[in-house]
């Protein structure tokens, strides 16, 4: 069978082709609607074993799970002091357009300003596409965007470290009862997805990419899932006009979880902001051509850069949603 038309069968079968996280081998087919709790694939060549938990596929490493373990003990720390999630389903079937907790309103906010910006900005995922899309949702978290997009008809893939079913991966629980069938999740880093090559309409960075400990390496695999003429997209990460003001900015933010949390949080190497001249390169490197669309996000953030110029301090950040059409 040639590529394409393999690639043609998996799409109209419903299946999704999976390949080992460590050495890249083909490790075969799952059914993306699958109601089997647990499943197993082994890798022939490495023998890792990928096993499917609780409805996630954990397909970390174990090299990789020890890398990332600091992170993602330290990153539940805090999301659990801030008072992420909730134990009421109608919490998470409201967002991203209201938080019922109260404890995180702004940033709801925020996401669901983009969110709608998303849908009237990017031709691919309007909410009337005329077809359904594969859609990878990278750094999903609660998975609040798949359960969006598994609404109006499109066949999303949540990918995260965190598992848990409060802010991870395991909060889609609460989704169940909305959806035909629950999208697939999968327990891994975005350098290194068990994905095999050219399977997927769209890749989304939803406020994650700037989690990124390598934005060549992170930008590369994402290339490689996604289709010729797919899109790249990334979505609140915080954008600077100078490099200094971002260097800045995460020093201030170690200092403040150092004194809040008694560690400062950086576990991982992150990038953590974007820049012209960075998204520059990887527009080079990968022969992408950035479009920008700047939401809205009201009178009191539009004033933001003002009013630090008006106080002396360094310029805040700016969220905007940067998307390229991919070429191969």
């Amino acid at each position: 069978m040639s590529t394409l038309a393999h690639k043609l069968e998996l799409v109209n079968t419903g299946a999704m082709a999976l390949r080992c996280p460590r050495c890249a081998r083909e490790l075969g087919n799952i059914d993306r609607a699958t109601k089997a709790p647990e499943r197993e694939l082994q890798c022939d060549a490495c023998f890792f074993r990928m096993q499917q938990v609780d409805g996630i596929w954990r397909a970390l490493t174990p090299e990789r799970e020890r890398h990332f373990a600091r992170f993602m003990t330290e990153y539940q720390i805090v999301r659990t002091s801030e008072g992420r999630g909730s134990e009421d389903s109608a919490f998470y079937l409201a967002l991203p357009y209201e938080d019922l907790t109260g404890r995180n309103a702004a940033q709801w906010n925020i996401r669901a300003r983009t969110f709608r910006y998303l849908q009237e900005e990017v031709p691919l995922i309007e909410p009337k596409s005329l077809q359904p899309l594969d859609i990878l949702d990278i750094g999903a978290g609660n998975c609040w965007l798949s359960y969006r997009l598994a609404l109006q008809g499109h066949r999303p893939v949540a990918v995260d470290l965190i598992t848990n079913d409060t802010d991870g991966l395991g909060a889609a629980i609460h989704y169940r009862g909305k959806l035909p069938d629950l999208f697939p999740r999968f327990q891994t880093d975005a350098d290194s997805m068990p994905f095999a090559s050219s399977q997927f309409d769209c890749v989304i960075f939803n406020a994650s990419f700037h989690y990124s400990e390598d934005y060549v390496a992170t930008i590369a695999e994402a290339v490689r899932c996604v289709r010729n003429e797919g899109l790249v997209i990334i979505a609140d990460t915080a954008w600077y006009s100078r490099e200094e003001s971002g260097e800045q900015m995460t020093v201030e933010r170690q200092h403040m979880f150092n004194s809040r949390y008694g560690f400062p949080s950086n576990g991982l190497k992150s990038l953590e902001y974007l820049t012209d001249s960075r998204l520059d390169r990887l527009a080079q490197l990968f022969n992408l051509n950035w479009q920008v669309v700047a939401p809205y996000y009201g009178l009191r953030w539009a004033l933001r850069p003002w009013v630090a110029r008006l106080k002396g301090r360094r310029e805040p950040s700016q969220f905007r949603i940067y998307f390229s059409e991919v070429r191969k």
